[in-house]
């Protein structure tokens, strides 16, 4: 039911096959929002890498990775089992740890190499969006380097971040939620998930971008390493005029039975602060990108 409702899009070729490629993420935006992504250009041993940075940073003490404290002014930090969802009314049973290129990081004495590793990681992911960004600008009707120059995370403005997440492991979970239903703020979101460490749900039927309605079925998306899953977040739904769709998510642990620790690296492509979010057929009135994520957040989190 997955296979079929998220395809599988192959960028191999991407400048031969473009054409094919973009008709390809059109459809998937288009009805799913949700697609993944092979022949991305990261090797199986790089992700594998990232994910060693990120369980050794959790598997050190709180207070060592308290370290890198959470901010409320840049969301950038340690962030534990703090993140209250309006759609539950519970806290998610997780915690993640928000970067920018320009944010506090972890010290390399507390994780050997985690900068330089991350840094190229975040690069590689930069690269995809841009390719993945290129498509759809054209298929809105954008000039193809548009949301290039709008997701550049080398700019100070810029809102992108690397988050990495940790879900405990537990054991009859009825009743919490490791993430409780969502759309993402942002433009598009790269997600790497990790063999066997399921929990991804989704449920397409979304028709506006600053509504919360959404379809009847949440369909589990199996976790596999390599693949990158790939969702559009409600900014890039406004910029095409509600055509490309941001649709709900969660994630779930067994309600009976032992659930496996889950880790899951996200890339958040969320845009630059002074850019002006308006579609080619204006059917929303012009902001910036500032403006939408303040009260896209007001409008999530209260």
């Amino acid at each position: 039911m997955a296979e079929r409702l998220v395809p599988a899009i192959s960028l191999k070729d991407f400048e031969r096959r473009k054409e094919e490629i973009i008709e390809q993420l059109v459809e998937a935006a288009e009805n799913a929002g949700f697609l993944t992504l092979v022949d991305h250009g990261i090797s199986v041993d790089e992700i594998e890498a990232q994910f060693a940075i990120s369980r050794a940073f959790f598997g050190l003490s709180l207070e060592t990775k308290g370290k890198t404290p959470h901010s409320r002014k840049t969301n950038n930090g340690l962030e534990y089992m703090a993140q209250l969802r309006p759609s539950t009314g519970t806290y998610d049973q997780k915690e993640s740890l928000w970067l920018q290129r320009n944010s506090e990081w972890p010290s390399d004495d507390d994780v050997p190499q985690f900068r330089e590793t991350t840094e190229n990681f975040m690069a590689k992911c930069a690269s995809i969006s841009d390719q993945v960004l290129s498509c759809f600008a054209k298929a809105i009707g954008f000039p193809e380097d548009y949301f290039k120059i709008a997701n550049d995370p080398l700019q100070p403005d810029c809102l992108t971040q690397l988050r990495l997440i940790h879900y405990p492991a537990s054991e009859n979970a009825a009743g919490s939620w490791r993430a409780g239903s969502h759309t993402d703020i942002g433009c598009l979101t790269l997600l790497f998930q990790r063999d066997g460490e399921d929990g991804l749900e989704i449920c397409p039927g979304r028709e506006n971008h600053s509504t919360f309605a959404m379809g009847e079925i949440f369909t589990p998306l199996p976790a596999k390493t390599g693949p990158i899953v790939v969702n559009i977040g409600d900014m890039l739904m406004a910029w095409s005029d509600d055509r490309l769709k941001s649709n709900f998510h969660r994630v779930r642990a067994k309600d009976i039975g032992k659930s496996p620790d889950r880790y899951s690296i996200a890339y958040f492509n969320q845009s630059r602060k002074g850019f002006v979010l308006q579609g080619p057929k204006k059917k929303y009135p012009p902001m910036t990108v500032d403006d939408y994520f303040k009260q896209a957040v007001a409008r999530n989190f209260g």
